[in-house]
C-alpha cells in the first residue's frame, strides 16, 4: 500500500492544488503538505529495503503475464527517496521564485509538477519494463507543459524540441527493445543478474543495447541531447526539476536499470559487442564540457554540463562492474544535489538582479554573497572536491573502470572534472573578486533573492556536504544489486 500512496499522493494533491488555484496561500501549503506526506511515505519503505526485502505489488494484469507491478529495490529506493525529498525544498524554492518573479499560470505550474512526480515515483518503483514504460511516457507529457510555461514563441519552439525528441526516441527505439526483449525471454521483469542473460549475444545484443540506450532519451547521450539545452526556456524551478529531481535522474536511472536487471552485469562485462557504449559516454561527457565552456548564458552552460554528468552514469553501468554500477547509483544521488543547488542559484540571480549571462555577473558575490557561496559549494560538489559528495561517486566509477581495465577512462574523467573547473568556478570567482560595475565607490548594497529561494538554496547546499559524509549508508545499500541474488524477495 506504501508503494502505491507514492504514486497516489502526488496525484490527490494535484488535484488539491487545483481546487485551491484561487487561494494562492491555500494553493501553495497543499503544494508542501502533499510533498511532505509524501516523502515520509518513501522514507518509510526505506528501513524494509536496507534490510534486504523486496516488497512488491501488482495492480493489474494488462495483458497475459504483463500486470502493471510495483517493486522496490535499492537504485529505485534510492530514485524515489532524492526525488521526494528535493520536491519538498523545490516547492519551497518556487513559492519565492514564482511570486517573486510574478509569474503567470501558477496554479497549472504546481499541478503539473505533482503529476510530474508521480510520474518520477511510477518509474522508481516499477516492477518490470512495460510499467517503467508507462510511468516514463507519463513523466514526459507531463512536464511538457512546464517547459512551454511562458507560452512565449520561443517557449513553445523548446517545447516541440523537448517533446519531438523524447518521444521519438522511447517510441521508436525504446519499445521496439522491450518488444525484443519480450520475445527473447517470455518476461519483461527485473531479475537479479539480467533478464537477457543466456538469451543474446554477439552483434544482437549490441544492436539492443543501442535501440535501449538511445531510446532512453531522458539520459542525453549524444546526438539525443538536444532536448535539453532547449528545455531551458522554462522557468528555474522546471529547470531544477529537468536536471535535478526527476527527469534526467529518471533516465540515467533507467539506463542503470535497464543494464544490472535486464542485460545483467556479466553479459556487459563479457560481451564485446557491448564495448561501444563506454566509448559513446566517454565522447559525450568530454564534449558536452567542452561546449559548455563556450556558452555565456548561466542555464545553458548548466544544461550543457549536465550532459557531461549524466554521461557519468551511463559510462558507471557500461563498464560492467560491481564499483561502476554503485558509483553511478550514488552519482545520481551526488549530482542531484549540487546541481539543484547551481539551478537555484542561477534563478535567484535572475529574481534579484535580471542577469542571466555569465559575462554580467562580474561583483554579483558582493551583491548576492550567500547566493554565490552556495552556487560555489554546489560547483566544487559537481566538480569532485572532498568534502563533498559528488568525490566519492567520481572515485569510484574510477576504480569501476580500472576493475574493467579500461584505464583511460581515468583519464577521461580527470580531464572531464578539470573541464567542469573551468565552466564552473569563473561564476562565484569574478563574482566574488569583481566589484560590481554599477557599485561606484560606495558600500555595495546586498540584495538576495526572496527568503523561500534562500532557504532552499542553503538546503541544497549543505546537502552537498551531508551527502559526503553519508555516502557509506548509499554504498552499503546499492552493493546489493551487484550481486546474482540481489537481496530478499
Amino acid at each position: 500500500m506504501q508503494i502505491l500512496l507514492t504514486v497516489a499522493v502526488p496525484l490527490i494533491g494535484m488535484v488539491g492544488i487545483a481546487l485551491a488555484g484561487r487561494w494562492p496561500n491555500l494553493r501553495e501549503g497543499v503544494t508542501l503538505l502533499t510533498a511532505t506526506v509524501n516523502a515520509v511515505n518513501v522514507w518509510t519503505i526505506l528501513p524494509v529495503v536496507l534490510e534486504g526485502g523486496r516488497p512488491a505489488v501488482s495492480v493489474i494484469e494488462i495483458l497475459p503475464g504483463l500486470p502493471l507491478k510495483f517493486e522496490a529495490e535499492p537504485l529505485g529506493m534510492l530514485f524515489a527517496a532524492v526525488a521526494a525529498t528535493l520536491w519538498i525544498v523545490n516547492s519551497i524554492y518556487s513559492i519565492g521564485y514564482m511570486r517573486g518573479n510574478n509569474e503567470v499560470r501558477q496554479t497549472r505550474f504546481y499541478a503539473c509538477f505533482a503529476l510530474a512526480i508521480a510520474g518520477a515515483m511510477g518509474v522508481a518503483f516499477a516492477g518490470n519494463l512495460l510499467t517503467l514504460f508507462i510511468f516514463y511516457e507519463v513523466l514526459t507529457l507531463s512536464t511538457y507543459p512546464l517547459v512551454i510555461h511562458k507560452e512565449t514563441e520561443e517557449a513553445r519552439r523548446g517545447g516541440r524540441t523537448y517533446l519531438g525528441i523524447l518521444i521519438a526516441t522511447s517510441i521508436g527505439l525504446q519499445l521496439p527493445a522491450i518488444i525484443w526483449t519480450w520475445h527473447l525471454t517470455g518476461t519483461l521483469d527485473f531479475v537479479p543478474g539480467g533478464t537477457l542473460a543466456g538469451k543474446v549475444q554477439g552483434v544482437s545484443a549490441g544492436l539492443l543495447l543501442a535501440l535501449y540506450m538511445y531510446g532512453i532519451g531522458k539520459a542525453a547521450l549524444m546526438p539525443v541531447h538536444r532536448w535539453l539545452p532547449a528545455a531551458m526556456v522554462a522557468p528555474t524551478p522546471v529547470s531544477a526539476l529537468l536536471h535535478a529531481v526527476a527527469v534526467v535522474k529518471a533516465g540515467v536511472f533507467t539506463v542503470l536499470k535497464v543494464i544490472v536487471y535486464i542485460f545483467g552485469l556479466d553479459l556487459m562485462s563479457s560481451e564485446p559487442m557491448t564495448n561501444w557504449l563506454v566509448y559513446a559516454a566517454a565522447i559525450t561527457l568530454t564534449l558536452a564540457s567542452l561546449i559548455a565552456m563556450q556558452q555565456d548564458n548561466l542555464k545553458r552552460r548548466l544544461a550543457y554540463s549536465t550532459v557531461s554528468q549524466l554521461s557519468y552514469v551511463i559510462l558507471a553501468g557500461a563498464l560492467g562492474t560491481a564499483m561502476g554500477v554503485v558509483g553511478g547509483g550514488m552519482h545520481i544521488a551526488m549530482h542531484a544535489a549540487g546541481k539543484i543547488t547551481l539551478f537555484f542559484c542561477a534563478g535567484a540571480i535572475y529574481v534579484a538582479a535580471h542577469k542571466n549571462e555569465i559575462s554580467d555577473m562580474k561583483g554579483i558575490g558582493r551583491v548576492m554573497p550567500v547566493t554565490t557561496f552556495c552556487f560555489m559549494i554546489g560547483a566544487l560538489s559537481v566538480i569532485g572536491l572532498p568534502p563533498l559528495g559528488g568525490s566519492w561517486s567520481k572515485m569510484l566509477i574510477m576504480v569501476g573502470a580500472a576493475d574493467a581495465g579500461f584505464q583511460i577512462m581515468i583519464g577521461v574523467l580527470i580531464l572531464s572534472s578539470l573541464l567542469n573547473v573551468a565552466y564552473l568556478m569563473p561564476v562565484p570567482l569574478r563574482g566574488f573578486m569583481f566589484r560590481p560595475p554599477d557599485a561606484g565607490d560606495g558600500p555595495v548594497k546586498v540584495r538576495e533573492a526572496p527568503l523561500p529561494c534562500l532557504i532552499a538554496i542553503v538546503i541544497t547546499s549543505a546537502l552537498c556536504v551531508v551527502l559526503f559524509f553519508g555516502a557509506g549508508e548509499i554504498y552499503d545499500m546499492l552493493l546489493p544489486i551487484t550481486e546474482p541474488g540481489g537481496g530478499r524477495r
